[in-house]
């Protein structure tokens, strides 16, 4: 098509319409990736901004997989900069046989240049490309790098991408290791605010993945410091997501082996819980699409229970075999494999595309998991007779499904009757309010814009999903209520997030102690039946003010304490009349439109999920049966809370 327009262009003078070799450029060097840094690092917003501390972070811990390092630390500075040092073997930095520089300058500089295409130097590694740190190095304002080796201190420092100081000798040292210090560039990044939350996630999760590694995390301006250490690997971190829950056997089963030169390690316990947890990783990566892997340990899963089922008589021959969503409830699973040469599909790393893996995944685990079941018949009784409660909720969910579908076909509508609708069937104009209250609904369905926004007002708390099985869920009235009106369905077999009615479903409730509550109720509920739809982007929390500040004739609204003072001090404290806000039935609809519902002014917090394993163990911590987990995370955690209505 391009020729075709040139032909046709061709007597044309405009040189903006020519279309000849001069137009094809050529990015040398990392001046494609800072022209394009999203395709090098996913986005340039906060995900993309931590990625770079895990690509620096990643190169140390392939030194921890090869032997060689044992520390890390990681600290964000005051200046906004963050330091990451490590005591492994360091960066060569001889010359370089074919570029004619030292080596650390070529690893710092080029894409795809690294030590871990030659498996002689990293077996297996994380950073499998070659193109972290130089990507990194690329989109900082400054970089500098300090290699301990050789008894001496080399230092060389760049600016956005670009040498500016030779390799030099700065000092003499005992250690070896590296040192990486780097300011993400204001230029590519408009936020540039670390999260030591985030940061900790990703640290935590290197320690269980890589027993006996320690990392040390210190934020030098949030005064916070955390040490992540663990000897006890995958059970240790199976036993860190089930704080919050109640284990139905005494031991995790663990399992390890290695085939075809592929080392696979399991953990998994079954809980009280209805949910399955299972994460997994290859060479310490989150493959959070799953893959060959997770496919491996599925079928070995399912047929090993149904096989020692039925071959100790726990099925009756009338009963259905055991499929895998029931083999999978309430367990917790974290898988590990490590390759020499992975297959990733898609730029992300998100899922695993060896196909030999299956089989060695599968046949490790099956033979492992028989073993543990013979040897323990008092566990493996507990873990059949879970499933097969888990079969028989299937099919009393099954049927609760079909009741609520012959309900919904005599309802020509076919949507629940308090839902006020809006006129715009195109889902991705539209948006839809989940209310809390009859008296907020009504003054939502008065100041809201009925082109685009549908508002389904809620009436007291819904059902604790993180307690309940699909078809007791299925009965309750609001969930119905909630599910009917986005038209997604719900439950493994039923959900289609293409189905889903509107591009925006905003949480809105009090700020009180009730209102939390219930957006924690509906947040776990999202999460745990419809997490497509955060992984999309969909759910929202919206932020109604805490305060309406009156002078004469004038209104303020304030968001939180700090913006209250900033506005007092702006407009001057006499003759002001503050109100502070506890629900938002205390807004009539002009109010609630103004501060709340329009695009233009209002402020709406995104849900998303960093760390999938973190948000489970919050959400099991906060929404299950133990006491004593949640008491500890409300205490560990109070003290970074800005706004707690108590």
């Amino acid at each position: 098509m391009a020729e075709e327009n040139g032909k046709r262009s061709s007597g044309a003078s405009s040189a903006v319409d020519e279309y000849d070799a001069s137009q094809i450029q050529v990015l040398r060097g990392l001046e494609a990736v800072r022209r394009r840094p999203a395709m090098y690092i996913g986005d340039v917003s906060t995900r993309g901004l931590h990625h770079l501390v895990y690509e620096v972070v990643d190169n140390s811990v392939d030194e921890a997989l090869a032997g060689f390092c044992t520390e890390i630390s990681v600290v964000v500075r005051r200046d906004g900069a963050v330091t990451v040092r490590d005591n492994g073997r360091g960066i060569p930095v001889d010359i370089h046989p074919t570029e004619n520089r030292p080596a650390v300058e070529v690893v710092m500089t080029v894409l795809h240049a690294g030590g871990k295409f030659d498996k002689k130097v990293y077996p297996v590694s994380g950073g499998l490309h070659g193109v972290g740190v130089s990507v990194v190095n690329a989109l900082s304002e400054w970089l500098e790098v300090e290699v301990r080796r050789h008894g001496k201190i080399y230092r060389q420092r760049y600016e956005r991408g670009v040498p500016v100081t030779p390799l030099e000798v700065r000092g003499s040292c005992e250690d070896t290791g590296t040192t990486v210090t780097f300011l993400p560039d204001k230029e590519i990044f408009k936020k540039r605010t670390f999260s030591f939350d985030i940061l900790s996630e990703r640290m935590r999760e290197l320690a269980f993945l890589n027993p006996g590694l320690r990392i040390t995390l210190r934020d030098e301006k949030e005064k916070r410091e955390a040490v992540f250490h663990s000897t006890g690997g995958l059970e240790e971190f199976v036993r860190y997501i089930d704080e919050g829950r109640t284990p139905i056997h005494n031991k995790v089963i663990v399992i390890s082996g290695e085939r075809d030169g592929v080392p696979v390690e399991l953990a998994m316990e079954y809980t009280d819980s209805y949910n399955d947890n299972v994460f997994t990783y290859v060479n310490n990566i989150h493959t959070v699409e799953g893959g060959t892997h997770l496919i491996g340990f599925r079928t070995a899963l399912t047929r090993t229970l149904n096989q020692y089922a039925h071959k100790n008589n726990l099925i009756k021959n009338e009963e259905l075999a055991l499929t895998g969503e029931d083999v999978r409830e309430g367990l917790t699973a974290v898988l590990s494999v490590k390759l020499m040469e992975p297959q990733f599909e898609g730029q992300t790393k998100t899922r695993l595309g060896n196909s030999e893996v299956k089989g060695i995944v599968e046949s490790i685990v099956g033979e492992g998991l028989a073993r543990f079941l013979e040897q323990n018949p008092a566990e493996a009784r507990k873990i059949i007779e879970k499933v097969l409660t888990a079969a028989r909720s299937r099919e009393a969910a099954r049927k609760a499904r079909e009741l609520t579908r012959r309900k919904r076909a005599l309802d020509t509508a076919g949507l629940p009757g308090k839902l006020a609708d809006c006129s715009l069937q195109d889902p991705e104009r539209t948006e839809l309010y989940l209310v809390e209250g009859d008296s907020a609904g009504g003054s939502a369905k008065q100041g809201r814009d009925r082109q685009f926004q549908a508002i389904l007002p809620l009436k007291g708390k819904i059902l604790n999903v993180e307690k309940a099985r699909l078809d007791k869920i299925l009965s309750n009235e609001e969930i119905r209520t909630i599910v009917a009106a986005l038209g997604t369905g719900i439950g493994k077999d039923e959900f289609d997030a293409s189905r889903l009615r509107y591009g925006k479903i905003i949480i809105m409730t009090d700020a009180d102690v009730d209102g939390s509550h219930i957006r924690t109720l509906l947040l776990t509920f999202f999460f745990r039946y419809m997490r497509e739809l955060i992984e999309q982007g969909r759910v929202y929390i919206a932020q109604p003010p805490l305060y309406r500040i009156r002078k004469g004739k004038e209104e303020y609204y304030a968001y939180d304490d700090e913006e209250r003072e900033e506005i007092l001090e702006r407009i001057g404290r006499n003759g002001v009349e503050i109100q502070r806000y506890k629900g938002l039935g205390e807004m009539n609809p002009e109010q609630l439109w103004r501060t709340t519902m329009d695009p233009e002014r209002r402020t709406l917090l995104q849900v998303t999920i960093d760390e999938a394993f973190e948000a489970d163990r919050i959400f099991s911590t906060l929404m299950g049966d133990k006491v004593e987990p949640r008491r500890k995370f409300i205490e560990e955690n109070a003290k970074y809370v800005r706004n707690l209505d108590i």
